[in-house]
């Protein structure tokens, strides 16, 4: 089998290709959620997320009214205007997108989508970073290891399709 033949998303043979096969499926289940929650921002309005914001959180504030994060659900939800969701729903949507065409790109086995998938990839660590100086998140951070895990998966993965094997 050639190696270009060799898709190790369908064929994991080492630790490292199962783990690139399981952070390639969570990278497409983010940008399918991303995308998803995109389409949602475009159809709800703002007085309807203040609503659900307020459902989500009152048996909660009932019991504790200083609860930080229901008070930050709430805080969020109200801060958040018609400009703010159509930005937030592009963002979303743009994102999602892109990222559920590249790992798709990638499963297809196709080399381009790697190096593009650790490009895209880069430019999102970069702006999480930015994000996480400005405003510290564990999510983020969370978020941020994961792309970095991606992008050295992804980039042995793609090292390894590159190297001619002795057959060729």
């Amino acid at each position: 089998m050639n190696k270009l033949d060799y898709n190790p998303v369908e064929h994991p043979k080492t630790a490292t290709d199962k783990a690139f096969r399981i952070g390639l499926y969570l990278k497409g289940l983010d940008g399918l959620l991303e995308a998803l929650g995109g389409i949602l921002l475009l159809l709800i309005t703002p007085d309807e997320i203040n609503r659900w914001a307020a459902r989500l959180t009152q048996g909660e504030l009932s019991e504790d009214p200083h609860d930080f994060i229901a008070n930050h659900i709430l805080k969020t939800a109200h801060g958040l205007s018609g400009t703010s969701l159509t930005f937030g729903a592009a963002y979303l949507l743009s994102h999602g997108i892109v990222k559920l065409v590249l790992v798709v790109e990638v499963l297809r086995n196709h080399l381009w989508a790697y190096v593009a998938l650790i490009t895209v990839t880069s430019l999102f660590v970069v702006y999480q970073v930015y994000r996480i100086s400005y405003k510290f998140s564990v999510g983020l951070i969370a978020l941020t290891i994961f792309d970095l895990i991606i992008i050295y998966l992804t980039g042995k993965e793609y090292s390894c399709r590159r190297q001619p094997t002795n057959a060729e």
